[in-house]
């Protein structure tokens, strides 16, 4: 038999930014430069000999301006109201809000 236990999420400080749902070109580019900025600062993982860095990056999709993150698994497009959260390995990753809002909680103003 084997046992449920219960576990409790590590408290864990990142950085997010939200894309408004009816967000700017400005607030879209904004969102862009900051994922690309990070970029050169792939996980370590991602760093390994034999990795694929092409896979990581970010882009605007030509149809409808929507960013698109790509991943190790595979392409992420943010919607409007999506947050970008940059993760613990410095991974890029869109999050709708209300998975966001029950999740997270604000560290400072």
């Amino acid at each position: 038999m084997i046992d449920v236990i219960s576990y409790r999420k590590k408290p864990v400080e990142l950085e997010a930014m939200h894309l408004p749902v009816n967000a700017t070109p400005a607030q879209n580019m904004a969102v862009y430069q900051w994922v690309e900025s990070h970029i050169g600062s792939v996980p370590p993982a991602c760093d390994a000999p034999g990795s694929d860095l092409a896979v990581i990056g970010v882009s605007m999709d030509p149809a409808d301006g929507c960013l698109v993150i790509r991943t190790l698994e595979g392409d992420m497009k943010v919607s409007p109201g999506d947050y970008v959260i940059r993760g613990v390995q410095g991974e890029f990753y869109p999050c709708k809000p209300d998975i966001f809002a029950a999740t997270y909680v604000r560290v400072n103003d």
